[in-house]
Formats: C-alpha cells, sequence, structure tokens
C-alpha cells in the first residue's frame, strides 16, 4: 500500500512523495483506485470556499473559479494538459501513430485550447450554481470525489495502453472490477453522507458519480477505438471530462431540487 500511495500522491498531486519501491500490476492498481483520496487537499478548498459563498464574502462564481484554480494547483494542471493533449491528438487525421505523435508533443494547439476553455466554462458555471448552499456544497464536493474514479475507469481490465511505454503502459488493464465497484461504493457513502449531513438528498449522490463514471467511460471507449488504447494524456481527459459531466448533473439536481 505504500509504494501504491506513492505512485498515486506521485501521479495526481504536486505534493513530492518519494517514488515507490515498484510499480507491478497489483501496485498500478491500488494507486489508481486511491485517486479519490489525492482529491482530498482539493475537497477541503472547496468547502472552505463553499463555505465562503454561503456568507456572502464571495460570490458564488468567484468561489468556483477559484475552487477550480485551487484543483488545477494541486495536481500542476496535468488532468487539464492531458485534454489539452487528447483533443489535439484526436483531430490531428485518422492514423493513429500521427495521434500519438501529435500528443506527445506537448504543445497545444486550437483544438486543445478550444477543449480547455469549454471544458472549463461548463465546470465553472456548472459549479456556480451549487457554490451558494450547504447541500449544494456538498453535492460539489461529491462531484470532486467522483472525478477521481476515473483512472479506475481507464484503468480497468480489458483496457489495452496505447503505448509500451509512460503510464499508459504501467497502468492501463490493471483495475479489477471488485476493485472499481469498491472504489465507487466508498465514493458514495462519503457523498451520501456529506449530503446528509447538509440537509440534501442521499440520492444525489447516485446520480453525480453515474454522471461522473459515465463521462470517463466515454472517453476511454473513445480513446480505444482511435488511439488503440489509454494513456496518461487519456487518464487525465478522462478526469476532467468526468469532473464536466458530473458538475452538469449537479447543477441539474441543484436546479430540480430549488423548483
Amino acid at each position: 500500500m505504500r509504494d501504491a500511495w506513492r505512485l498515486s500522491a506521485g501521479t495526481f498531486l504536486v505534493i513530492p512523495v518519494r517514488p515507490p519501491g515498484r510499480v507491478d500490476p497489483a501496485t498500478a492498481e491500488r494507486a489508481m483506485v486511491l485517486a479519490p483520496v489525492t482529491a482530498l487537499p482539493a475537497t477541503g478548498a472547496w468547502l472552505g470556499l463553499g463555505l465562503i459563498a454561503q456568507n456572502g464574502w464571495l460570490s458564488p462564481l468567484l468561489a468556483a473559479g477559484l475552487a477550480l484554480t485551487v484543483t488545477a494547483l494541486l495536481s500542476r494542471a496535468m488532468h487539464l494538459d492531458g485534454l489539452a493533449d487528447l483533443a489535439d491528438g484526436l483531430i490531428s487525421g485518422t492514423s493513429r501513430s500521427r495521434a500519438l505523435e501529435v500528443m506527445k508533443r506537448g504543445d497545444t494547439g486550437p483544438a486543445g485550447a478550444a477543449a480547455l476553455v469549454l471544458v472549463l466554462l461548463v465546470q465553472a458555471a456548472a459549479l456556480a450554481e451549487v457554490l451558494g448552499t450547504p447541500e449544494g456544497t456538498a453535492l460539489a464536493v461529491t462531484t470532486l470525489l467522483a472525478s477521481r474514479l476515473a483512472p479506475a475507469v481507464a484503468c480497468r481490465r480489458g483496457v489495452p495502453p496505447a503505448r509500451p511505454h509512460g503510464l499508459g503502459a504501467a497502468v492501463a488493464g490493471t483495475v479489477g472490477w471488485g476493485s472499481l465497484v469498491a472504489a465507487a461504493l466508498g465514493v458514495l457513502l462519503v457523498g451520501a453522507v456529506a449530503l446528509w449531513l447538509a440537509g440534501g438528498p442521499p440520492y444525489a449522490a447516485g446520480l453525480v458519480l453515474v454522471a461522473g463514471v459515465a463521462g470517463a467511460w466515454l472517453v476511454t471507449w473513445h480513446a480505444v477505438r482511435r488511439l488503440g488504447g489509454v494513456t496518461g494524456d487519456v487518464i487525465g481527459a478522462a478526469i476532467e471530462v468526468a469532473l464536466l459531466t458530473s458538475m452538469v448533473a449537479t447543477a441539474v439536481v441543484a436546479s430540480v431540487g430549488g423548483r
């Protein structure tokens, strides 16, 4: 577990940790399943910003922007970088090798820039819809944790790596269905308890989780179809799309509940 935590924290957090002693399939599986735990620092920031917005010290929109900024800083913006690289690669042509080459270059093209702007815009708008109330903040925290199930979804058994080297090669296909379900149930329980404590409907945690998993699954499915497998960029993009789909679901739940 120590090596798994080091791999997970080193991959998903800016906080420096010692490298794992070894990275075998079992370590990689645990590292991907532990991804929601690495969101706890950002979760604390979201809770604090939600409280500030509820007291009227910041507008919900500004609090939402700050929440996404803190989250990006804590992850070294690597998930956003993965989203941009994947978008550029997917529009580079029909050749799998060409798409992987473009993704590996690392510079951001027009498709990547557009993907970043549009995804962050929708995330911020949806987050601003809910940060003004306790139950909305609980929903927002649930979406953040649910989005971190994306690495386990993208690395589930049967999903191959797109390259023979890199993060994707180390973690692709390592997460068993039992581990994925256990991680999802853990996030679901935390979200349901948070909503219950905030006075919201606990079942909403399930709706948000399903939306996030669906977003991650869609990105993974398209990457396997188009690239032949997953890479580190695909995992990062899956996290950002999962956050987007779960945030939209959160905004819809909050809007319906407020009527």
